[in-house]
């Protein structure tokens, strides 16, 4: 288990398992909060031998948003979050969120307790959203007078109707994780999110770590794409994948018996 004060992360079976660690504050996002987690993508990103995330939280709640104590503090803290520097395609505040969605692996998120504004648009960044029934959640920035900024208006458009998108962003309310699941916005509930979201990540990083990490980036570049750019992207991507070790290596454990032990795959070659 490796920590730095924020953020833990502990690679496990080729498994990533992190955790917002900062309990006392439900998971509130202060500036170390934002640079941990962003430089922990960032290093899972460059590890080839991860196959899948778990993405949880330490204490009573996921995450209760943008700590706002913090940011009253440190009167540079705004500028530094939300400013982009004309090289960068994010800031900082989308950073957070969006570098889950930009890993080539796939992203689980278990979610208990509360989930507000920044670490509701963090959840919605992930590719599967586990929670408990009970959990809390609200897109809560109309609270403070804001929008959702943190890539809430990439990943909600993808997930659930603009109508309910609206409702809940310009009213902020607080609604259960079983009316989320309603709306498109929870894939999963469980009483145990981290034990479901472990189960999953185990059937996924079974897998050719080259088919999941392509079928990642093939719905990335195709979902809700015109028809012929999304036949486009099938064949480019299919393409990539055709012939190449971890290929081969699924395609003869396809073919053996049952009764015969696979060949275990090679860490991932392809779409970084």
């Amino acid at each position: 288990m490796s920590s730095t004060d924020r953020i833990l992360c502990d690679i496990k079976d080729h498994i990533a398992y992190v955790y917002m660690n900062r309990p006392d504050k439900l998971n509130g996002l202060d500036m170390a909060m934002f640079k941990e987690m962003i430089a922990c993508a960032k290093k899972l990103r460059k590890n080839r031998s991860v196959r899948a995330v778990v993405l949880a939280a330490k204490g009573d709640s996921f995450c209760a948003g943008l700590d706002f104590k913090a940011l009253s503090k440190d009167p540079m803290m705004v500028p530094k979050v939300f400013l982009k520097w004309p090289w960068t395609k994010q800031n900082i505040a989308q950073q957070i969120a969006h570098c889950w969605r930009d890993l080539p692996v796939p992203v689980i998120c278990a979610i208990h307790g509360n989930c507000f504004g920044g670490g509701m648009q963090i959840a919605l960044a992930c590719d599967y959203r586990i929670a408990t029934p009970e959990a809390n959640l609200s897109i809560m920035e109309m609270k403070w007078g804001l929008i959702p900024d943190m890539s809430g208006m990439v990943t909600l458009s993808r997930l659930t109707r603009v109508d309910i998108a609206q409702e809940l962003t310009m009213t902020g309310r607080q609604f259960s994780a079983q009316e989320g699941y309603e709306y498109g916005l929870i894939s999963k509930l469980a009483a145990d999110p981290q034990a479901e979201a472990q189960a999953l990540a185990e059937v996924i990083a079974s897998k050719s770590p080259d088919a999941i990490a392509a079928t990642k980036y093939l719905f990335k570049k195709s979902w809700k794409a015109d028809t012929w750019k999304a036949l486009r992207w099938e064949r480019w991507v299919q393409a990539r994948l055709l012939g190449r070790k971890n290929q081969r290596i699924a395609m003869a454990n396809g073919l053996a018996g049952k009764d015969k032990e696979p060949k275990p795959f090679k860490d991932r070659t392809s779409f970084k």
